[in-house]
């Protein structure tokens, strides 16, 4: 694998840096060959003390160079070849199923009963830093956020951005995580116990008895289920996502929504499974569940994290040390023990019987440097994985070489959105829609203003795609997803002709693909390609901007007035 740099401009700063301090040794001693000439000729100074080599200069010169030219090589960030490292840990198997549906955002805990089930998920890791863990994030439907890992970085990343908008479909449903982490936990291999946790206030209005009956295959499948319920029994209002509290949940009638928790389903979920309930109010509950599950065995575990071309700048940091280490003890030549500490310490040098002073100053600062240089690439260098290899791969039409060098970066621990989006879009270019989708869909959550505006164009195109594909209720329902996705993108960049272009094919749904756009992200490929369709005409444009304009105003107009027009009668989305 070829070598690279993180910071390749760094060895052009390095050597010059290297030349300016060769330049600077140079011209001290010149400066000090003329101070001493002013006491005196050549020859009444030889009989004094012993000439200095004519060499000396130019080895120092050349010494102190070297060490700041490796000093830039390290701090630019070299890296080469892969590496593998094993986390060993023991522990248990957990999935914990996290509930981020409207009704958690009531304040009847405080902050809020969502934050207090974040809270909780912390202490419980911080409880057992051993286990392996999983997340799940339930609302109306559920999915996996992270698989099991001991990768708390990882862990926090999702943890931290979980709210009622990542599922993406309201309302509660209690039975499918149920059934998601079982799938998970007997998929897993290995010898310890397995156990899922659900997290959740209890107002789920699916099928009680069918989250009941899901609960006990739990127990059939030697998983310990444990049930943690937040919220009060006096209930609470569900603030509305971005009025800051302004305006509050209503129901189809226009009343305001109480939302209480539900701590019998909870408790007959844990029964059911033979496992155990932690009610609502229970205090310090991410012990609590810790110690529901000190009974379970745990096994030796290993986790493999693979590095693709990791960092290397250890060997130049130790050549730079080795260096300045040799520099300082031979310096001025006096005998051992010398004192490579740039303080002038008084030493005895028996050349004509003179006592004269050494120091090392300009090795001791450039040893500084280097032992710093050793900390900074682990601490900074190491926040910077190199995507270019990836990227170029993607650019190259070689989507699925680019897919495992991404998935490559997120084992490594570089989950930031970016490495996400670039994931999401090639898993798009590779027409793997499912995937696609899912991907996009977190990058949206997570990434900044520019990425998720990227994301969600690009997941508007995988939607389109999959509806142009489907029949029925299933192309319908894509659809749909695709026209929300770009009448967003449209209300944010209203120039954004491919988007005005895939936004009336979505709505008009003919035969044939949509494309792509050119909205590069920070850092990444660009979307794919589009479609070599012709353009809208400016009224066109500006009449398909109004009605989405106009949609949009209509629907934040029915969530603040809780008008029942145009939803179904009964559905609860909370």
């Amino acid at each position: 694998m070829m070598p690279g740099l993180d910071r390749p401009w760094l060895v052009l700063v390095g050597a010059a840096l290297a030349l300016l301090a060769a330049a600077l040794v140079l011209a001290g001693f010149a400066r000090r060959r003329r101070r001493l000439a002013k006491y005196g000729a050549p020859e009444a100074l030889a009989r004094l003390a012993p000439p200095e080599s004519g060499r000396r200069p130019v080895r120092r010169a050349l010494v102190l160079a070297l060490a700041t030219f490796c000093i830039a090589l390290a701090l630019a960030g070299p890296r080469w070849g892969a590496s593998t490292s094993v986390i060993e840990s023991e522990g248990i198997d957990v999935a914990i199923a996290l509930d981020v549906s409207l009704s958690m955002l009531a304040e009847d805990e405080q902050p809020s009963r969502l934050a207090r089930m974040k809270q909780e998920v912390r202490r419980l890791r911080a409880a057992s830093p051993g286990d392996r863990v999983a997340l799940i994030a339930f609302a109306g439907r559920s999915y996996i956020l992270a698989p099991l890992t001991s990768d708390d970085g990882a862990l926090d990343l999702f943890l931290s951005n979980l709210d009622p908008s990542i599922v993406g479909q309201a309302g509660s449903n209690i039975a499918l995580p149920i059934r998601q982490g079982i799938d998970l936990l007997s998929a897993s291999t290995g010898d310890a116990d397995r156990a899922l946790v659900i997290m959740s206030d209890g107002e789920a209005f699916d099928d009680h008895a069918a989250a009941v009956g899901i609960a006990g295959e739990a127990k059939e499948a030697g998983i310990h289920l444990v049930t943690v319920a937040f919220g009060t029994a006096g209930g609470g209002t569900i603030p509305l996502p971005g009025t800051g509290g302004a305006d509050v949940k209503r129901d189809d009638e226009g009343a305001i929504v109480i939302t209480k928790v539900d701590d019998r389903l909870l408790e007959s979920l844990a029964v059911a499974a033979g496992g155990e309930h932690i009610p609502s109010d229970a205090t310090d509950k991410g012990n609590r569940i810790r110690r529901a599950l000190a009974g379970l065995e745990s096994s030796a575990q290993a986790e493999q994290i693979k590095a693709t071309r990791p960092l290397q700048y250890q060997w130049f940091v130790a050549l730079a040390l080795v260096i300045l280490l040799l520099d300082a003890l031979a310096a001025d030549g006096a005998r051992w023990p010398r004192w490579p500490l740039g303080l002038s310490f008084p030493v005895r040098a028996r050349r004509g019987g003179v006592e004269r002073r050494t120091t090392t100053r300009a090795s001791v600062i450039l040893l500084l440097v280097a032992l710093l240089a050793a900390l900074v690439p682990n601490a900074a260098l190491a926040q910077r994985p190199a995507l270019n290899e990836a990227i170029a791969l993607h650019r190259a039409g070689r989507p699925l070489d680019a897919i495992r060098a991404y998935r490559g970066l997120l084992e490594s621990g570089d989950r930031r959105a970016v490495v996400l989006y670039n994931l999401g879009t090639a898993l798009l270019a590779a027409d793997s829609l499912d995937a696609a989708i899912e991907t996009l869909e977190r990058v949206t959550f997570i990434g900044d203003a520019a990425l998720r505006r990227t994301a969600r164009y690009n997941l508007g195109v995988a939607f389109l795609r999959r509806g142009l594909r489907a029949e029925g209720e299933g192309a319908s329902t894509a659809l749909k997803a695709a026209q929300r996705a770009f009448r967003t993108v449209l209300l944010e960049t209203p120039g954004n002709r491919n988007a005005q272009w895939n936004y009336e094919l979505a709505m008009r749904a003919p035969q044939g693909g949509g494309g792509g756009g050119r909205n590069d992200p920070p850092q990444g490929p660009p979307p794919p390609e589009p479609s070599p369709r012709g353009q809208m005409s400016r009224q066109q444009a500006e009449a398909l901007l109004d009605a989405a304009a106009r949609d949009e105003r209509e629907v934040q107009a029915r969530r603040r007035r809780g008008d029942a027009q145009g939803r179904a009668t009964g559905v609860r989305d909370w």
